[in-house]
């Protein structure tokens, strides 16, 4: 059974180049830092630090000092490791520049394909490990508009893909996005992959032919050699106020607008779409408290006729002191979801700490 199990996996690693356009690409879908998680993720009209190169490249204008930005998130009980670093620069008063790098990766997989030699005996010596690694290089530029208030960001991607000495590839694409604040409110827009993102696969004939047979019926065909990202729209709106001379409140809308149909709250042949909402209560720019619900679904219920509204609930904390800030988020809590639980921590440092 253990045998089976990690040859299951290997089969299914091998099976993620072969996906179609609205599935690649997916891990930069998750997200990155913790504030943002606690959120649900309405952050794209808020968003104003380092991390903006991620959800909104528009926001990294508001850049008073350098910043970096660090993350680490465990998933699927332990098998994936996600992890992010950024940093990012004003330019002058009117513009500024980021760097990130995202990798989602499953390391020391079994390949037990080899294991029973050519006389029919148990090998383990013939045991071998590799990892399944995507990566994403992300240059982002921001500058402020003519007209008060507005801002625009755009980011330059480079996507590398590993899958151990079997395929590998690289990807390239775009994305854009504009923010406008007046007095308490923002609103942004962000959209990904603009000009659709492509991913371009070359494979090792040699280590693909020595898995050919390892399983019957199983890959006997090379993948397709290329995929495609489709675009991604991110609507967001956001509201400030205070709650007290002490305390402020944020609260945050985003609709998250897919051009393929999915099973997001809404959905058609042409595009789907669903919501996100989140808040933020800030206590003396010191702690912080947050919470949001995002990831609306219609999940079909095993056994039963029809579908549900699944939900991922969202809860975070935060903390910060003289330009060094740590966040807390817990996902799907309830497990309203079919996502796990995440605990996720990230760290963002002002570069004043280095002074």
């Amino acid at each position: 059974m253990k045998r089976f199990g990690f040859i299951l996996i290997f089969i299914f690693t091998l099976s993620a180049f072969s996906q179609t356009a609205k599935y690649s690409n997916e891990f930069l879908s998750i997200g990155v830092d913790a504030a943002a998680f606690g959120m649900g993720n309405a952050v794209t009209a808020t968003t104003k630090d380092v991390n903006s190169g991620y959800w909104n490249p528009a926001g990294l204008v508001h850049l008073e000092d350098n910043q970096v930005s660090a993350m680490h998130a465990n998933y699927f009980a332990n098998i994936a490791t996600y992890n992010y670093v950024a940093g990012a620069m004003p330019l002058d008063s009117k513009s500024a520049v980021g760097f990130s790098v995202i990798r989602f990766g499953v390391d020391d997989i079994l390949n037990t394909t080899q294991l029973i030699d050519e006389q029919g005996n148990i090998d383990y010596n013939r045991i071998s490990l590799f990892s399944n690694a995507d990566y994403a290089f992300t240059l982002s530029y921001a500058r402020n508009l003519p007209l008060e208030g507005f801002s625009y960001g755009v980011n330059a991607k480079v996507i590398r893909r590993i899958i151990g000495d079997f395929a590998q590839a690289w990807g390239f694409g775009f994305d854009a996005g504009i923010q406008f604040q007046k007095n308490s409110w923002s609103f942004g827009a962000m959209a990904r992959d603009i000009t659709t993102t492509y991913n371009t696969w070359t494979f090792n004939d040699t280590e693909l032919a020595s898995i050919r047979d390892a399983v019957e019926g199983q890959n006997q065909v090379v993948p397709e050699a290329s995929e495609i990202t489709l675009p991604k729209l991110q609507l967001g709106m956001a509201k400030t106020s205070s709650l007290h001379r002490d305390f402020e409140l944020t609260t945050s809308l985003n609709l998250d607008i897919r051009f393929a149909q999915t099973n997001d709250l809404v959905s058609s042949g042409a595009m789907s779409m669903t919501p996100a909402f989140g808040f933020e209560v800030g206590y003396i720019d010191l702690v912080y408290l947050r919470g949001g619900v995002g990831n609306f679904q219609n999940i079909e219920q095993l056994g039963r006729n029809g579908t549900e509204v699944g939900f991922q609930p969202n809860f975070g904390v935060g903390f910060k002191y003289k330009g060094i800030q740590i966040d807390y988020a817990l996902t799907d809590i309830g497990d309203q979801s079919l996502a796990l639980y995440s605990n996720v921590f990230s760290l963002k440092l002002d570069w004043s700490v280095f002074r």
